[in-house]
């Protein structure tokens, strides 16, 4: 807000003011209303009954609804190049390597420690 005051764009004042209006607003009714939270935080009304709820779908409109939506996110995925992928696997192999030497290293150290201490020092 304070970087569009400092463009010249008014209409971002205007825009907290409306919001500010509609939420103290919404306080005024929300104090009138039996059904609102009393815990402290925000009022939140609790769902009327005659409100219409959504249509209930079987079990294989959600399955199908599922793979959908599973297609529809995979088609968003910027999938690597061949060449990034072997780079990324190499890097990852590298890792693993020198991860499994250090740990094998101490784990090798931590052994001759503890024979060293509780008995056999050969």
């Amino acid at each position: 807000m304070a970087e569009s005051n400092r463009r010249g764009d008014e209409d971002a004042t205007e825009h907290v003011d409306d919001v500010f209006d509609d939420a103290v607003d919404d306080d005024a009714t929300a104090d009138d209303d039996s059904k609102t939270s009393r815990r402290g935080g925000t009022a939140v009304r609790e769902r009327a009954k005659s409100e219409p709820t959504e249509k209930k779908v079987g079990i294989f409109g959600r399955i199908g609804r599922f793979f959908r939506e599973v297609i529809g996110e995979l088609r968003k995925v910027i999938w690597p190049t061949r060449n990034e992928l072997l780079t990324y696997t190499a890097v990852v192999v590298v890792f693993v390597a020198i991860m499994l030497t250090i740990v094998s290293g101490l784990d090798y150290l931590y052994a001759r420690g503890v024979l060293f201490v509780f008995g056999n020092p050969k």
